[in-house]
């Protein structure tokens, strides 16, 4: 095995891969760019615990929440150290919807890892060396206590609680390397961060899990092309990133705009969004054989509807000349076909030269659309069709 904590991690290479990033900004390009890591403050931390806990969030959220529950098989039951078995379980993104089906909040969901963890009374799920089941999530921070505030009026009886130990935890992203490509630098660390497996040695475990095995990253439930995830103590730096050495969030934010992905209240209107027409289906937020939850009937309709029209797009803002040339955009901007003077949509959030619209799919992808923001017709637009999308999106 590689020597991987060296070859992703030094001084030299997060210093030239952010320069670098820096000096082509103009550009945007982040393809070429190697592994970043930016602390997400965007994001805060919730945690959920009690015996109706999974219960609780599965009468709630978009996904299958009992997955958490289920009872470890040989997958998941691992040896991470000599005599010390673990169960490692992978993050979740779901999200909560009015009654109506609309979008309210995202959230990650996360098991903490624990050693010597144990099976609960009935065998038939997860049970934690004290008896009380636990997940964290990381939501927007701008709706934190929205967020908060709006689970514990769902509780009810449950015998759940719902904390905000945002002040102890934060959420990081691992990214810049496309991940659904061979690549010997993302196999390492997807062996270091999952941990798990014969083969490993110590000093690889022990770099990708720091002191605490309770801490580690794990693959984006949404997309591989988007890395790298996880909740850490805010007390230390996760394990892997130099100190000092990440980068700015907006150098993730711009990771997700070239990807065609929104994140987070802002990004998808809250109590307007429709989930389907921003991909969450495809970003893997929503389970269509869970049964009821909020929100469950407009999407289970929708969905089997199968007609889609409009859809969350990757923009590129343009000069006269065809290139690449930084605007500022509000989101609210209407999208214009030029060629026929119809709105065809909005844009919904923009940084530099790059965007992200909701629109018509059969006006935006047209080759002889000619797209224009309204009030700034000199500024042309383009469209573009993530790598990720399933073909019949089309």
């Amino acid at each position: 095995m590689h020597q991987f904590k060296s070859h992703l991690w030094s001084l030299k290479s997060i210093a030239s891969s952010y320069l670098t990033l820096r000096r082509n900004h103009h550009q945007h390009d982040l393809n070429n760019v190697r592994l970043m890591a930016s602390q997400l403050k965007t994001r805060s931390v919730v945690r959920f615990s009690g015996p109706d806990t999974i219960k609780f969030l599965q009468g709630l959220l978009s996904n299958d929440v009992r997955r958490f529950d289920e009872s470890p098989g040989e997958k998941t039951l691992n040896p991470a150290m000599p005599n010390m078995p673990v169960i490692t379980v992978p993050p979740m993104y779901a999200a909560l919807l009015t009654p109506q089906g609309r979008f309210l909040y995202d959230l990650f969901l996360y098991m903490p890892t624990k050693p010597e963890e144990k099976l609960n009374k009935t065998r038939s799920g997860r049970g934690s060396n004290d008896g009380e089941l636990e997940l964290l999530a990381d939501v927007d921070t701008q709706v934190l206590d929205e967020v908060v505030q709006t689970f514990k009026r769902y509780r009810l009886r449950a015998k759940v609680d719902i904390e905000n130990i945002a002040q102890d935890f934060s959420c990081w992203q691992c990214y810049g390397i496309n991940y659904s490509h061979e690549s010997s630098a993302a196999e390492e660390l997807d062996t270091a961060s999952i941990g798990w497996g014969a083969g490993i040695d110590k000093s690889t475990m022990s770099a990708s899990q720091g002191n605490d095995i309770r801490w580690q990253w794990f693959k984006d439930p949404r997309l591989d092309c988007l890395g790298y995830r996880g909740i850490f103590p805010s007390s230390s730096e996760p394990p892997l990133v130099e100190a000092d050495k990440e980068t700015d969030e907006k150098n993730y934010l711009l990771w997700r705009l070239e990807k065609g992905v929104a994140e987070g209240s802002t990004e998808i209107p809250k109590g307007e969004a429709i989930p389907l027409e921003y991909n969450l289906e495809g970003l893997n937020a929503i389970s269509f054989d869970k049964g009821c939850y909020v929100g469950q009937e407009l999407i289970a309709r929708t969905h089997h509807r199968g007609v889609i029209r409009k859809r969350l797009l990757p923009l590129k803002f343009l000069d006269d000349k065809g290139k690449e040339a930084e605007q500022k955009v509000a989101p609210g901007s209407e999208i214009l076909d030029a060629s026929s003077g119809k709105k065809i949509g909005t844009v919904t959030t923009s940084l530099g030269c790059r965007g992200l619209g909701l629109l018509r799919l059969a006006d935006a992808l047209k080759k002889s659309s000619l797209l224009t923001i309204l009030g700034q017709e000199d500024l042309k637009v383009e469209a573009v069709k993530p790598d990720w999308w399933p073909p019949e999106w089309f």
